[in-house]
């Protein structure tokens, strides 16, 4: 089977809106061809150019020597928030934002799409009125009354305001990031998927910034519609690459056996801790293949808020750090649910091994191998990033009283053991898939070797045979 074949299986599911009323296919544009796109793979991370403690943001070392150290840039900046990042950040130069991208990437959205959320002073969540409902839709034909909006005054009952952004444009980065005076790491290391996770500008008793960009795996589910059989997972592993039979890329999406598929998603999220006033932003990539949208994750923080155990932590702490946690486990209920379409899958490819012993069944456990692999990166960039949170308490809550303090600590300690047990049970689960592989690999090899055998001593015999006969 040809790889025309499978992308042909690939079209078969396609996600064709009204399908489905499942929540993985909600969000999806209207203009998508979504006969001939392909989910896109998700690009290597340079991990080099991932926090600001770098001393080099996404500098060309080909072409520095002493004549650059000594050349003084006298480009004029533009200190509006046009001039973003430049009015805040010097030190990035045009040819490290451009080769950055983040401004380029942004540049074929026409518009951006943001959803607002407010979680109150007494603890509850709601959508936040900004005038024209919970969403803000911003054009080029209204980016200043979308500045204005930033700029103003908040009620004095919210806690923490989140800003869920789809679709965003380089306008829209340019007046978020001089609003809430981010680093530019956080929109480089959003837009290329470099997993980071990183504290800037601590000022006790004030606030900091914090960010965290977390790679994980989601499940897509097959289009209902589907019928055509499934091509091998060596011919559709890497459809874009023409070495489709011999390179394995991780970095793709992961075709099941049931046709549901496994793929990478991204939370990035930047939150500024402050006495007066707490923000998050919270970047999405393009939504076509059902990557998590602004949209989805506003309304799953919202139902959140309806949580018991979560009104209860909101209404003892003022902490605003509980709500980046709350984010955290939507990446790990979608670990959850990719590992139990694993577990099904495994069990299908182990059923094949004992069946016949293909090399195309071997090759498919070799694949998947690779993918579990590269998921155990992917589950400690998860697990690093929720000790960070732990482990880098809020400079402003040094401001409310010692009782309020301790008790904030506690909690924030309680809830992050939580989530780093869950992550636990993942890795643990992750181990025991790769290990059935592993099994089920070694019977491959050891059912061959046995057939090889009997093959062999047969022949053998039959030469002793002859061999006796030509005697006589």
């Amino acid at each position: 089977m040809g790889v025309s074949k499978a992308r042909t299986t690939w079209d078969s599911l396609r996600v064709r809106r009204g399908d489905s009323k499942d929540i993985a296919f909600q969000d999806l544009k209207p203009n998508v061809d979504t006969r001939t796109a392909l989910p896109p793979s998700v690009p290597a991370p340079p991990y080099r150019h991932a926090a600001p403690s770098g001393p080099w943001p996404w500098m060309d070392f080909s072409k520095i020597d002493d004549t650059t150290v000594t050349t003084q840039d006298t480009t004029s900046i533009d200190e509006s928030w046009r001039g973003y990042p430049r009015n805040l950040f010097g030190n990035w130069t045009p040819d490290q934002v451009g080769r950055s991208q983040m401004l380029m990437k942004c540049s074929k959205n026409q518009s951006s799409t943001i959803y607002w959320m407010d979680v109150l002073e007494n603890g509850m969540f709601a959508r936040a009125n900004m005038g024209n409902g919970d969403t803000t839709t911003v054009t080029t034909a209204n980016e200043d009354d979308f500045w204005d909006m930033l700029q103003g005054e908040r009620p004095g009952n919210i806690r923490v305001r989140s800003l869920f952004v789809d679709d965003l444009t380089s306008p829209v980065l340019r007046m978020l990031g001089t609003r809430y005076n981010v680093e530019p790491f956080f929109f480089t290391s959003s837009i290329n998927w470099i997993p980071s996770r990183y504290q800037e500008a601590p000022n006790h008793g004030e606030g900091d910034h914090i960010t965290i960009t977390l790679p994980f795996v989601r499940t897509l589910y097959k289009a209902p519609t589907s019928t055509l059989p499934l091509a091998p997972t060596s011919e559709r592993s890497s459809l874009s690459s023409p070495a489709a039979d011999t390179q394995i890329n991780t970095q793709a999406p992961l075709l099941l056996r049931d046709g549901n598929m496994l793929f990478i998603d991204l939370l990035a999220i930047h939150m500024v801790r402050n006495v007066n006033a707490n923000t998050i932003i919270s970047y999405h990539p393009d939504s076509t293949w059902c990557q998590t949208s602004a949209k989805r994750l506003h309304s799953l923080m919202l139902l959140a808020g309806g949580s018991v155990y979560w009104q209860n932590i909101f209404s003892k702490t003022k902490d605003p750090t509980f709500l980046f946690l709350a984010v955290l486990w939507y990446a790990l209920y979608a670990w959850d649910e990719s590992f139990e379409f694993l577990y099904n899958h495994v069990s299908v490819l182990e059923s094949g091994v004992l069946q016949d012993s293909h090399i195309e069944v071997t090759r498919e456990l070799h694949v998947l191998q690779a993918h579990l692999l590269h998921y155990q990166s992917l589950l400690t960039h998860f697990r690093v990033s929720v000790s960070f949170i732990e482990k880098t308490p809020n400079p402003a809550m040094e401001s409310e009283d010692l009782e309020q303090r301790k008790a904030s600590r506690e909690l924030l300690e309680k809830e992050s053991e939580n989530l780093l047990g869950e992550i636990e049970r993942l890795e643990k689960r992750r181990e025991m898939l790769s290990g059935r592989l592993r099994n089920s690999t070694d019977l491959a090899f050891a059912t061959v070797n046995i057939e090889d055998s009997r093959q062999t001593r047969t022949l053998t015999e039959a030469t002793v045979r002859d061999s006796a006969a030509m005697k006589q």
